[in-house]
């Protein structure tokens, strides 16, 4: 079983009470002992690998807002949840639209909301790295696309006249009496070069892998034509079909289940979904569903088959028991865990 990936937590406060009730929560729901310090100054030294920082509000030196402001103007800055025992609306308002991830009052509430939201903060920490990966399948698929387009071009343009020029070289060669020792000297050194670019050619059309290396030097990158490509991935699980309106949700989703061995299909409307959902090899049927509210259909207005060969799986927002009710054999619920988001699908598909 996949487990998921604990946070570096900061805890940043100054009353000793409060701070242990915090680590307290924490260890009792499996995030283990957040870093502790007790001041503005010492919360920016220690951001070094912090995932989550809990950042309270009154500090002696200087205001939770105003640290806030300091963590998000650094790359890639941690998540934070502002924790007061002075909370009101319009405070709340301010350090939300400052960059704070969420909000969280010293109240009778500490104890059920403080895991609730550290760890929705964590999954959608982690959703953003993995759009971020998404993000970089795109380019590089882009790439790739950009790179077959050449290797047309390549064969169109160069590679017929190359064979021709190659034949011609090779023809002359094999005529000792036409030419001189000095020109068939010359002819050689051609005939190596022409068999040199020939040979580039047929590596660039079997290119997989748009890869870089260094050109001289400058920072100029070129493609590296001398490594293997990489290959596609042996493991095959059959077709994952997804509806999933979020452009960002489609693409994480799309990159964790082909990187799982799914080949992955996108239907525009669940009209197209459920003709798909139809032929053979389907393994997956993947849909982001409506909340449990009235009138939201729960699987996105998808009916799935009675006797279904595949896994129905749902995303949905807040509670899945109307996902459940509708057909869906598995409910993940947003934000999920993009860790173990394909361990628990395949665990569905291949139940000890």
């Amino acid at each position: 079983m996949a487990e998921r990936s604990l946070p570096r937590i900061l805890l940043v406060d100054d009353d000793p009470d409060i701070a242990r009730l915090v680590q307290h929560i924490l260890r009792s729901h499996g995030f283990g002992p957040a870093i502790q310090v007790t001041t503005g100054r010492e919360a920016l030294a220690a951001l070094n690998g912090v995932d989550i920082v809990l950042l309270d509000q009154q500090l002696p030196d200087t205001s939770g807002l105003d640290v806030l402001d300091a963590i998000r103007s650094r790359p890639a800055p941690p998540a934070v949840v502002l924790v007061t025992g002075h909370g009101n609306e319009s405070l709340a308002a301010a350090a939300l639209r400052r960059g704070a991830d969420d909000y969280l009052a010293k109240d009778s509430t500490l104890s059920d909301l403080l895991p609730q939201i550290v760890e929705r903060v964590r999954r959608t920490r982690e959703l953003r790295k993995a759009l971020a990966a998404a993000e970089q399948d795109l380019v590089r698929a882009e790439r790739l696309a950009a790179i077959g387009e050449m290797t047309v071009t390549l064969h169109h343009e160069i590679n017929n006249p190359l064979m021709a020029a190659l034949a011609e070289v090779e023809l002359l060669l094999s005529q000792p009496s036409a030419t001189t020792d000095q020109q068939r000297q010359g002819l050689g050194e051609v005939l190596i070069a022409l068999q040199r670019i020939r040979d580039i050619v047929q590596r660039i059309g079997k290119l997989r892998e748009a890869r870089s290396k260094d050109y001289l030097s400058g920072g100029v990158q070129m493609l590296d034509l001398e490594r293997p490509s990489g290959e596609a991935p042996a493991l095959s699980r059959g077709t994952a079909l997804i509806y999933v309106p979020d452009e960002d949700l489609a693409r994480i989703v799309s990159l964790l289940l082909r990187g799982t061995g799914f080949q992955v299909e996108r239907r525009a409307t669940v009209a197209e979904l459920q003709a798909w959902s139809e032929r053979i090899g389907i393994t997956i049927v993947l849909v982001a569903g409506g909340a449990d509210a009235p009138g939201a259909h729960p699987l996105g207005g998808f009916v799935p088959q009675r006797d279904r060969p595949y896994l129905m799986v749902a995303l949905v927002a807040g509670g899945g028991a109307a996902a459940t009710a509708a057909g869906a054999d598995h409910v993940v619920h947003l934000p999920f865990d993009p860790g173990t988001f394909t361990a628990e699908i395949l665990r569905r598909l291949s139940p000890a």
